[in-house]
């Protein structure tokens, strides 16, 4: 069967920035072991699969390792390709997902996501993560998706050069590397690792923006912020807190249109 595929960079008004995810519509979801492999064969940090139902549609998300319960930067793309290519009409769209219903709203050149909201809680820094990343972090957090690891600064979170094997063994899916903003249109700055998904670095990533929001209402006491994931491409999200649900906007860039041969 040939099935189409888009490839979008999200969080980003410019091609080649941001995080570039695959979308592929299809009929019904495949096996996991196709969906698995298809996601394997891309080589993005994620693939997101589509299927119509009852005027919403079906969500699903593949790294090149496994089947993950919530991806921002891919649900970015999906809500692109619907609105732009498959039903250019709309301006709303709702995705069921693992993580639940995810509404999505057309916002100007941007689309703004509807997110649950992860907190997290302070912990002691665990054995071998500051070997693994080279620093001593001022603070870590914790739940049960990542680590959230506070830096000194901007200088450093940039810097960080992780050992990657060491990560993986660390106990957690992933980690958020994160400080203030040196730059004052943005009022904070993050990195994301994720070998054990098989994702070295995240180039910008929405579900860890479900965990930064929370935490840097409680050091910034405020509720709106402009963030900047300083990946080598990098990329820009407004965060938004809204009781346990986080409002995540951004804007897409659409790379490739064709098929796939499964």
């Amino acid at each position: 069967m040939r099935a189409p595929i888009f490839q979008v960079d999200a969080f980003t008004s410019r091609r080649f920035a941001g995080n570039p995810a695959a979308v592929i519509p299809l009929p019904s979801f495949l096996p996991d072991a196709t969906l698995q492999a298809i996601a394997q064969e891309n080589n993005l940090a994620e693939t997101a699969y589509l299927v119509r139902s009852d005027g919403d549609y079906q969500l699903r998300w593949f790294t090149p390792g496994t089947e993950v319960p919530l991806c921002g930067h891919a649900t970015l793309a999906s809500a692109a390709v619907v609105m732009e290519r498959l039903e250019p009409t709309r301006s709303q769209v709702v995705f069921h997902s693992a993580s639940g219903p995810l509404t999505v709203k057309k916002n100007g050149a941007g689309y703004v996501m509807d997110f649950p909201t992860r907190p997290s809680e302070a912990i002691g820094t665990p054995a071998g993560l500051a070997e693994a990343i080279g620093v001593v972090p001022v603070e870590v957090t914790e739940n049960d998706f990542n680590y959230l690891a506070l830096l000194k600064d901007e200088r450093t979170v940039r810097g960080v050069g992780p050992d990657m094997a060491a990560l993986i063994r660390i106990g957690k899916p992933g980690l958020i590397v994160t400080a203030a903003s040196d730059d004052p249109q943005y009022d904070f700055v993050s990195r994301y690792f994720a070998p054990v998904k098989g994702i070295p670095e995240d180039p910008v990533t929405g579900s860890a923006h479900c965990m930064l929001a929370p935490y840097w209402a409680k050091r910034l006491g405020k509720t709106e912020f402009t963030a900047f994931q300083a990946s080598p491409r990098g990329g820009k999200v407004l965060c938004r807190l809204r009781g346990d649900r986080t409002e995540l906007e951004g804007e897409c860039v659409f790379y490739l249109e064709g098929e796939v041969e499964i």
